[in-house]
């Protein structure tokens, strides 16, 4: 990957003109390593004040994400900022900032060199400003005709129409050293100029405040209405609201079920099925690093009134009838919205709740109309795993040679190709690419790069093929030279540890049967659950469930609603202020929560409804109690 040529030309002319003997190394990783904490955030903090005004603002954007990777020393590529800065990111704070740099090696000569030498046709050290010119504008982050000028002006010192890379390579990182001097040297006389104007603050203090307040998660940012106070990234004994809050109300609900029956029949398919009309589609469920799911979401068309049978299960990927898929455990269902007559505002027609082992389904009749498919998982069995890593697998080895993939990453790209050719048919759509790159990187795949694709990668139908895939991925691995950073992004974004196992997501499929109708289901979308899914959930809950109205507190109402594979609690605040809940799960047997803890809070917006919580068993083949208790925090 290139560097990022117009951010040097940008600091470039901030800095002045600067000479290749002023250049100095840019401070190596393993040097960095070496730094003091304090120095480490003291260099986070200057190159985020070169930005920012202060370490409180937020990062706002991608754009400004990569502005001030670019002053701390990185020169992130699209995969890395998709990585940090996902389509549900809105902020980023100071302290994430320092956590993606931690993640995130500097810049190198070596890089960048390696990175010319693949346009150095004639191997001679310089490049063409025609070859350059026509990378720079066609190929992977494209720049303006504008902005390869601005470079080409910049860089070209001799006027000869050639650039000396590795010139041009000493420039650059002296560049970006003398930026991050500059910075460093303003922060340090702003901080002895506050020292000199408040006397009463010692260095010591002063080194202190370039720590971070917190170690906060990276990408995503939360819905209010279902946000855990504080984030569940921090301690348990921290999750618990202060004991200075008094509690002025509280209720207690406690219900024991039952081993799961592994011979429930609820769910039976319609006798005459076989000439009942019939479409299906694959999605995934993958888990945020906040906690979220994101999941595909669908557009179903019926032509007319009819029967329908409808029903999602997990996907098993195993090429082994012994071992299942380590996902076939996780419970799915689907959630069904119309719009209402005249209205914009979406209504759930209906859930699947009758199951058989591992698949959830429903039947009943439908009018003819289009139809929003929700599909949900609690999240009790899909979490995340805090095992250590004692072996990371090996994606890319050389032979004769040349880079090529391993046997294990070959297999997961293979399986990654079978969750996202979402029809079926073998190949990738664009629509089918395009979720997979807004999944990964955060962003689409235009049309002018889709013919691109189509032109150097074997497709079959205007469509790739699983070898052009996995090509694709060996492009990459190339462009890098073999460096695995950004394939291991793409590997985490589809849920992938680093041993190579899907611990993190959780493929489905969705089977769709209707009777005397047409009909047509489409994928339209891939979104984190949200207000939608959690206004659906909490409508099903109060029309179907038990309503407890806490003691000396009438505004506040808890509704319990209970299957016999999960118990759901939602959270009715009538009330015309905010209210914040604490909950007690101490006292459960063989239960989990979708929340995580025994201990949690949840804040209830004026007039709202949300969900609280979704437990299931651990052992489905022993008895499970649900004991949770209720408290208005004050």
């Amino acid at each position: 990957m290139l560097p990022d040529l117009l951010s040097f030309s940008r600091m470039s002319n901030q800095q002045g003109s600067i000479t290749s003997t002023s250049a100095k190394p840019v401070q190596s990783e393993s040097g960095e390593s070496q730094c003091t904490e304090e120095n480490f955030y003291r260099n986070c903090r200057a190159a985020y004040l070169t930005v920012f005004g202060t370490s409180l603002e937020n990062i706002i954007s991608k754009d400004q994400l990569c502005l001030v990777l670019q002053q701390a020393g990185r020169n992130p590529s699209r995969k890395t900022l998709g990585k940090y800065w996902t389509q549900y990111t809105t902020k980023l704070n100071f302290d994430d900032f320092c956590e993606i740099l931690k993640n995130e090696k500097l810049t190198g000569k070596n890089e960048l060199t390696k990175a010319f030498k693949k346009l150095d046709l004639s191997n001679d050290g310089y490049i063409m400003h025609e070859e350059l010119y026509k990378v720079l504008t066609t190929k992977g982050e494209r720049m303006t005709h504008e902005e390869v000028k601005m470079i080409m002006d910049e860089a070209d010192v001799n006027n000869d129409g050639k650039l000396d890379y590795n010139e041009f390579c000493k420039l650059f990182l002296a560049t970006v050293e003398r930026s991050q001097k500059t910075a460093v040297a303003r922060l340090e006389a702003n901080a002895k100029m506050k020292q000199q104007q408040f006397g009463s603050l010692t260095a010591a203090s002063l080194q202190c405040s370039f720590l971070p307040s917190s170690k906060s998660l990276l990408g995503t940012s939360r819905n209010p209405e279902t946000e855990i106070i504080p984030r569940k990234v921090d301690s348990r004994l921290s999750s618990r609201p202060s004991s200075a809050r008094s509690r002025k109300a509280s209720i207690s609900s406690t219900i024991s079920m039952g081993a799961t029956s592994t011979k429930c029949l609820k769910l039976t398919e319609p006798k005459a099925i076989k000439n009942w009309q019939h479409a299906w589609s694959k999605g995934c469920f993958f888990l945020e690093e906040d906690g979220g799911i994101v999941s595909h979401r669908y557009r179903l068309e019926l032509h007319q009134t009819t029967n329908v049978f409808l029903t999602i299960r997990p996907l098993n990927l195993s090429q082994t009838e012994e071992k299942l898929s380590p996902w076939m455990d996780v419970d799915t269902a689907l959630y069904v919205l119309k719009n209402a007559d005249g209205s914009e505002a979406l209504e759930v027609v209906c859930a699947t709740e009758l199951w058989e082992k591992e698949k959830f389904g429903w039947k009943g009749e439908l009018r003819s109309g289009v139809y929003h498919l929700l599909p949900f998982t609690s999240g009790c069995r899909l979490r995340k795993r805090r095992k250590s890593v004692t072996r990371e697998a090996r994606l890319v080895h050389r032979e004769d040679g040349n880079l090529a993939l391993t046997k294990e990453f070959r297999a997961a790209l293979s399986d990654i190709f079978e969750v996202i050719d979402l029809d079926g048919n073998g190949l990738l759509s664009f629509e089918e690419y395009n979720f997979f790159e807004l999944r990964t990187s955060g962003e689409k795949c235009d049309s002018e790069a889709w013919v691109v694709c189509q032109e150097n990668f074997d497709t079959k139908k205007n469509e790739l093929t699983r070898q052009g895939f996995m090509d694709l991925n060996l492009m990459e691995a190339n462009d890098r030279d073999g460096d695995p950073r950004d394939l291991w992004v793409t590997l985490e974004s589809m849920g992938y540890s680093k041993t190579l196992e899907m611990h993190e997501a959780c493929p489905f499929v969705i089977n769709i049967h209707a009777e005397e109708s047409q009909l047509k289901l489409t994928p339209i979308s891939l979104k984190v659950g949200g207000s939608l899914l959690n206004s659906a959930i909490s409508k099903s809950v109060i029309s179907k469930g038990e309503a407890k109205t806490m003691k000396n507190y009438n505004n506040l109402v808890i509704h319990i609603y209970k299957t016999e594979t999960r118990i759901t609690s939602v959270i009715e605040n009538k009330s015309e202020t905010k209210v914040i809940v604490h909950v007690n799960n101490e006292q459960n047997k063989n239960c989990v929560s979708s929340r995580g803890l025994s201990i949690f809070a949840v804040e209830v917006a004026p007039r709202s409804t949300t969900v609280c919580q979704h437990v299931m068993p651990v052992n489905e083949k022993l008895e499970w109690i649900y004991c949770c208790t209720e408290s208005v925090v004050t």
